[in-house]
């Protein structure tokens, strides 16, 4: 397994047998997840989850697998909620991070909005523990009337790869991972714009938004926070290689 995980690519091919052998209960099954494995397919997606914050978040094959580097939009999300607020997740994917401040903070209601069918599958699953909602639409479009105004905390994980540099992003991305969970348009702020717009109306007073960007594009991403009436300022983690925009109400 190794020496066929290596040859393939696999910089920790150790580690990577180790996983798979653990998810396969006979020979049979670990040849073909392996075979998945060599052929390209992310590790994530042959396991069936991703580890975040801690945690194992359920994926699968054509959905957005979480990054490290989004556990910051986590950081940065407990300090601003306590058990009874509500925060809602916009862009979600599989909810990872829905999920991880649900797990951070106990009693806090969690809803989740994603355009794919598929990822919104998942999110059900990774929420269904803590009582989260998932819902599938464009943006902020599904979320119940109920919610305006008294949302603790917006987080999105919005795209925000420049549609010209997706070509550049590694191969697992490109051909695994939906196009809409990656292409930002023109300038990889299309999706940010409209988050940014859409999040006061859901807003409570004292509200938090949260945007997971680069650091190339923080400025602009704050300016678009601005420009939707919230106080910005750009948050960064080194060791996560992490950049994101907070917006108060």
């Amino acid at each position: 397994m190794v020496s066929a995980l290596r040859a393939a690519g696999c910089v920790f091919a150790e580690d990577e047998a180790r996983l798979l052998t653990e998810a396969a209960p006979s020979p049979a099954d670990r040849a073909e997840l392996v075979a998945r494995r060599v052929a390209g397919e992310p590790l994530e997606h042959v396991l069936g989850w991703a580890e975040f914050c801690g945690r194992r978040v359920g994926v699968g094959p054509g959905v957005f697998v979480p990054r490290r580097r989004t556990e910051l939009l986590v950081r940065l999300g407990v300090d601003r909620v306590r058990p009874g607020d509500t925060a809602v997740e916009l862009c979600c994917g599989a909810a990872a991070v829905a999920t991880a401040l649900a797990a951070g903070v106990p009693g806090l209601a969690v809803h989740a909005v994603d355009v794919d069918p598929a990822a919104v599958t998942w999110a059900r699953r990774n929420l269904a523990p803590f009582g989260g909602h998932a819902y599938t639409g464009d943006l902020d479009a599904p979320l119940p009337a109920a919610l305006r105004g008294r949302v603790a905390l917006v987080v999105a994980n919005a795209p925000y790869v420049p549609t010209g540099a997706l070509a550049t992003m590694p191969v697992e991305a490109r051909e695994h991972e939906p196009a809409v969970a990656l292409d930002g348009g023109g300038d990889g702020l299309d999706v940010q714009r409209r988050v940014a717009a859409a999040a006061p109306r859901w807003l409570a007073p004292g509200g938090a938004l949260l945007i997971e960007t680069s650091a190339r594009q923080a400025p602009d991403t704050a300016a678009a926070v601005r420009a939707a009436g919230l106080v910005a300022r750009i948050e960064s983690a080194e060791d996560l290689d992490a950049t994101a925009v907070l917006g108060l109400r």
